[in-house]
């Protein structure tokens, strides 16, 4: 078994199963606390135009990616905060659009590569040290903003008006959560795939949330969880011929069910 640490491809899948823990822990956390979960979902699959005009146009992935997908994101946030009732449209219409796009502009393109499926569904066994170094410092950014601003983010995730009426730039806030929350889809994307990022982001976070008593804590039990998806997953995957990120999400589909029947103990604070 000692052999596979030998293979450098082996280890950077463990590195990257670690990087990807913590982006997804921490923002995660405050997407659900902010209920913006099904927003993630609207982005994520969104997220794909960004690789059809990627294609299309011979530009850079993840550049492109990144900036479509923190357009969208924007894009949702402002029409979801304009028509608070129609949020669950808002998003419906941006996940199909990108999609649709995506595939549109991909069916298109000069320039169509094969490795579309490792998007989709993601290959965390042949993540680049490229990609390592990007997840590296997002993260190391993510951890700062966090740090900075954690007050800020508790406030504007339990009682806005409250904020507001401390000082808080609610809005500024908001849009920043957004804008972090719409990176670190982009940054995944390789790892797990656009499909499957979700569960990342939701899953070690709701099982965090029954064990745990304020943000900080849910953050780092769900960095826990996540990592042992992800590690425990990647040697799954290797020793059974499976797909990594599917093995990654259904251990954490496993847990989620399980935990369904653990009854909660604690409340979210600060």
């Amino acid at each position: 078994m000692s052999e596979i640490f030998e293979y450098d491809f082996f280890i950077n899948a463990i590195l990257a199963g670690i990087l990807v823990s913590l982006c997804c822990a921490l923002i995660g956390s405050l997407a659900m606390i902010n209920k913006l979960l099904p927003m993630a979902g609207g982005i994520t699959h969104g997220a794909f135009g960004g690789i059809g005009i990627a294609f299309y146009f011979s530009l850079n992935v993840f550049l492109c990616t990144s900036l479509f997908t923190i357009f969208l994101a924007f894009v949702l946030s402002f029409l979801s905060q304009k028509f608070p009732n129609r949020n669950d449209n808002f998003t419906a219409v941006i996940w199909t659009f990108g999609m649709a796009l995506g595939l549109v502009l991909i069916d298109l393109s000069p320039s169509y590569q094969n490795d579309l499926f490792v998007y989709l569904f993601g290959s965390i066994l042949t993540v680049s040290n490229d990609s390592l170094i990007r997840l590296l410092f997002a993260n190391l950014f993510f951890l700062f903003i966090i740090f900075a601003f954690y007050r800020q983010f508790i406030a504007i995730s339990f009682d806005k008006e409250f904020a507001s009426l401390r000082g808080i730039n609610t809005s500024f806030f908001y849009y920043l959560l957004i804008c972090m929350m719409a990176l670190c889809i982009v940054l995944c994307m390789q790892t797990v795939g656009l499909i499957l990022i979700l569960a990342l982001l939701s899953i070690p976070c709701f099982i965090a949330e029954k064990f745990t008593k304020s943000l900080a804590s849910m953050m780092f039990f769900s960095f826990i969880l996540s990592m042992f998806f992800c590690i425990f997953g990647i040697f799954l995957s290797y020793f059974l011929n499976l797909s990594g990120s599917a093995s990654i999400v259904a251990l954490a589909c496993l847990a989620f069910v399980i935990s369904i029947f653990i009854k909660p103990f604690a409340k979210q604070g600060a």
